[in-house]
């Protein structure tokens, strides 16, 4: 009898061992599968490649998509004009010979108050005017801290002696000087410029409450923006308002996001809230490090994850009552260089004079069920020093989608 119980209980250890033993298994697979599929995704948005591309005639091959009612337009950004040696005057006039339709033009703290005192808006009088006799609409970043263009963070420095220090959000609680300079210059330019008819929009910060690797990763709270955008509602209360937003349709770089975010959520998030224009920024094809000869790109164009955000966003938007534009569409490279690189007979592959078309295809193309209000190019200035290095491309395949978009 006792043999047989020990026989049963010896039977009994065996199968919960042999069922440990596949539940470890299937955990195990189950494991290694959900590694494997959230690899997965970051395999298929970087490649490799090299740098440089050989110039083709692709660009004019390419069918373009019809805009529908999309205004088609330009930022100007004159501190990236410097940066590649170019005299911003003839710059911008060059751009507006060709028949744009908006510029967004910045309102440059650090430029306008360069000292304690000081108000000189001289050179944006003069970029205005310049827009104005074109015949182009314009949206006015007026800062006050972020405006669109490196190093993207304009705060003087009689504001801010010193940099802040790794992290630092910038809230009314801990920089309640900051705040009320910056609402003293958001009245004072929105006086300055509110009665001209050209001004269509003002845009407050650029991507404000986004963390900015390059700045440390500096952030304004969502309070500061608030009481920034109470101060232009005062100045104004007629012309509307446009906040952007970061969009790389890429899992990594949102995964990213959402965890620097947390505490106060992205900045496309606080455009839903409190904006009337949601303007968002896409680069799908950016460098992130270099291997041997060859760069690594985060590349999102053939990726299909994003498509749902994107419709979600403009459908958010589109029912709400608000415009939905691209603020920025990649139209330049982004490299591994604050200053993108200019190599004769060659393109950089993060972006060709091909992709400058084909990034605007894939709006307008989506653009018929969702209208846009504009899609501005990023990377005008790039497109004048390619010209003047003997590569009319960038600027041929801009003026090709004005001519039959």
């Amino acid at each position: 009898m006792q043999s047989k119980i020990q026989k049963s209980n010896a039977a009994s250890a065996k199968a919960s061992n042999q069922k440990k033993l596949i539940s470890r298994r299937v955990l195990l697979r189950t494991g290694l599968t959900t590694a494997v599929l959230a690899i997965l995704p970051l395999c298929a948005e970087l490649c490799i490649e090299d740098a440089n591309q050989p110039l083709t005639n692709k660009w004019s091959q390419i069918p373009i998509e019809p805009r529908g009612s999309a205004l088609l337009g330009i930022s100007f950004r004159p501190n990236n004009a410097r940066a590649f040696g170019l005299d911003i005057r003839s710059t911008l006039s060059t751009l507006l010979e060709y028949p744009i339709q908006m510029v967004r033009l910045g309102a440059y703290w650090s430029k306008i108050e360069p000292k304690k005192g000081v108000f000189d808006a001289s050179e944006l009088d003069w970029q205005i005017d310049a827009a104005e006799r074109a015949g182009a609409k314009i949206i006015l970043c007026i800062g006050a801290l972020k405006t669109f263009g490196f190093p993207e963070y304009f705060i003087p420095q009689h504001y801010m002696p010193k940099p802040f220090a790794n992290g630092t959000l910038i809230t009314p609680t801990t920089q309640p000087g900051l705040l009320d300079a910056a609402k003293s210059f958001v009245s004072k330019i929105v006086d300055r410029y509110k009665h001209r008819q050209s001004i269509v929009a003002w845009q407050l910060e650029n991507e404000p409450v986004d963390p900015l690797t390059f700045a440390r990763y500096w952030r304004i709270s969502t309070d500061f923006v608030k009481q920034e955008i109470d101060t232009l509602r005062a100045s104004d209360p007629i012309k509307p308002i446009m906040i952007n937003g970061g969009f790389i349709p890429s899992i990594s770089v949102k995964i990213g996001e959402m965890w620097m975010t947390r505490d106060q959520g992205n900045s496309l998030a606080l455009a839903k809230e409190i904006s009337d224009i949601i303007g968002v920024d896409y680069y799908p094809r950016i460098a992130i490090t270099s291997i041997a000869s060859k760069n690594i790109y985060l590349d999102t164009t053939r990726v299909p994850w994003g498509r749902g955000d994107r419709d979600s966003l403009a459908q958010w938007a589109r029912s709400h009552g608000k415009k939905f534009m691209v603020t920025e569409g990649q139209a330049e490279p982004w490299e591994l260089t604050t200053v993108p690189p200019s190599p004769q007979h060659y393109a950089p592959y993060s972006c060709t004079p091909q992709d400058l078309i084909e990034n605007y295809n894939s709006w307008a193309s989506w653009a018929c069920c969702h209208p846009l209000y504009a899609y501005l190019f990023w990377g005008a200035e790039y497109w004048i020093l390619r010209w003047n290095h003997g590569d009319q491309q960038y600027l041929r395949a801009f003026a090709r989608i004005l001519e039959c978009a």
